[in-house]
């Protein structure tokens, strides 16, 4: 699957149609968890730019009713794309019984700052919010064509932004969309977009809905019983719970945390070199670089494997050499990792990510991986109850993160020939991303950083020597090669 974003996605020419749904409260009404990443996403508002997106070809040709009628059975799979976002009792001026009555008393208990964390009987609890997540009944909707005309793919590229920029908002009820672009002369099948704001879906969420919608439109035209073939798919409400229930993290987990924050004068870490102005977030810029083809890409895990450690590894390497060059700073970024803990939530579709933090001091691989196996330690313990003493997840202008998306080894996936898209939306930012996709086909490279002049040539040079140390091995070896021809 290709990572990138509404302005430089890949879509074919045609008429893009919209399914719109609408949501209606439940009698009685029913409240569920609302996760720490959930809280602090859609704390921030109804905004444009919240949502992201996949797109993909279907495998068969299908008509808009069946598109449709498969989209809907998707839904009710989904515990997630029942439910919207309210303040506190807004939902309908209703209030909502939460699911699991009895768990309020341990949030409170979780809650007390005066305790130490060595009280392992406390339970990490949720946030602390005044978010309140309810359950809706989605009522089918109808297609309505967004322009009265087929559209070139600068064209529908902007309508689609500007759709998804409206209906896709934390607390629109549904969050979510279903797009269509036909081809008038049929030659090609439908491309199908899904946009959804964040807080109901992560990137593996969107592979499963990808999934989910070609085989529910294949049963449909086969005439199979509909989604039949397809996993239980568990509610992330089920997953949100199941983290509240969980001991209260290690004392040494707590402690680790703490060390990172201090060391980032209280907060997440920050991008080493020269952003500019970012006081306030700016336009931003999204550069794409092929860094491996499959059979590079194979020699550089061949590389790693050698060195007994993992890819990733080799990247951490480099960025850790980097920083120590150019900034004279150890190497620490943010480390978004994947809390489907167990096999039950591999089909499910939720914000199932959730943030840790990496820190290097040494730029040799053994350091590097070990690192990196830290930092998924530290992620994998729930961060509310960390994080509460600072009021949430504390972050400053110019936060770092990188992520790594290893396509290969996920359980879910999309065929490469329905030309699956990763589609993030346009936004202002005043921080630093950089996302590692690597699948069959080799390994590409994505990076947000905010446009001003600073940012500008600080990336140039970070993702210029990014490229290269990444690369290094196979000119290594093209080297010993010749050598060894002479």
């Amino acid at each position: 699957m290709r990572l990138t974003n509404v302005s430089q996605m890949q879509v074919q020419p045609g008429r893009l149609l919209t399914y719109s749904m609408t949501a209606q409260a439940v009698d009685p009404p029913v409240g569920l968890p609302v996760s720490f990443d959930q809280d602090r996403h859609v704390s921030l508002g109804s905004r444009p730019g919240s949502w992201m997106a996949v797109s993909f070809h279907l495998p068969v040709q299908a008509d808009r009713e069946t598109i449709a009628q498969a989209w809907l059975h998707v839904i009710g799979r989904h515990g997630t794309l029942h439910t919207v976002f309210s303040r506190q009792d807004s939902f309908a001026n209703t209030p909502t019984a939460r699911l699991s009555g009895a768990k309020a008393a341990n949030v409170c208990a979780a809650a007390r700052p005066a305790e130490s964390p060595r009280s392992r009987e406390r339970l990490c609890g949720g946030p602390q919010t005044d978010l309140q997540l309810s359950v809706v009944q989605i009522e089918p909707g109808q297609w309505e064509e967004l322009d009265q005309a087929v559209l070139a793919p600068d064209a529908a590229r902007a309508s689609l932004r500007a759709h998804f920029d409206a209906v896709c908002q934390s607390f629109n009820s549904p969050s979510y969309r279903l797009c269509l672009i036909e081809d008038p002369s049929g030659g090609r099948t439908p491309q199908v977009i899904i946009g959804s704001d964040h807080a109901h879906v992560d990137a593996w969420s969107l592979l499963v809905l990808a999934r989910d919608l070609a085989h529910c439109a294949s049963d449909l035209l086969e005439g199979h019983p509909l989604g039949e073939d397809l996993p239980v798919a568990e509610p992330f409400s089920a997953h949100s719970e199941h983290l509240e229930n969980r001991p209260f993290p290690p004392e040494e987990v707590v402690t680790r945390w703490r060390e990172i924050l201090e060391a980032g004068g209280g907060t997440m870490p920050t991008f080493p070199l020269d952003l500019g102005d970012i006081s306030q977030p700016v336009e931003e810029i999204v550069e794409i670089r092929d860094v491996f083809d499959a059979e590079e890409l194979t020699a550089v895990e061949a590389h790693a494997k050698e060195h007994g450690v993992r890819l990733i590894a080799v990247a951490v390497s480099v960025m850790t050499r980097l920083a120590a060059e150019l900034s004279g700073e150890p190497f620490r970024a943010v480390f978004p990792v994947h809390s489907r803990d167990d096999q039950r939530w591999y089909n499910s579709v939720g914000w199932f990510i959730t943030n840790s933090a990496l820190e290097n001091h040494d730029a040799s691989y053994l350091s590097s991986y070990a690192a990196v196996k830290e930092a998924t330690k530290l992620g994998s313990y729930p961060l509310a109850p960390i994080m509460r003493p600072y009021g949430g997840m504390p972050q400053d202008p110019g936060m770092f993160a990188m992520s790594w998306l290893d396509h290969r080894k996920l359980p879910v996936n999309v065929a490469e020939e329905l030309n699956p898209q990763h589609v993030s939306a346009v936004i202002r930012t005043d921080g630093v991303m950089i996302w590692f996709v690597i699948n069959e086909t080799g390994m590409h490279l994505r990076c947000r950083y905010p446009d001003t002049r600073q940012a500008r040539r600080s990336m140039r040079t970070w993702l210029a020597g990014l490229v290269y140390g990444l690369r290094a091995p196979l000119e290594q070896r093209a080297l010993r090669e010749i050598k060894a021809t002479r």
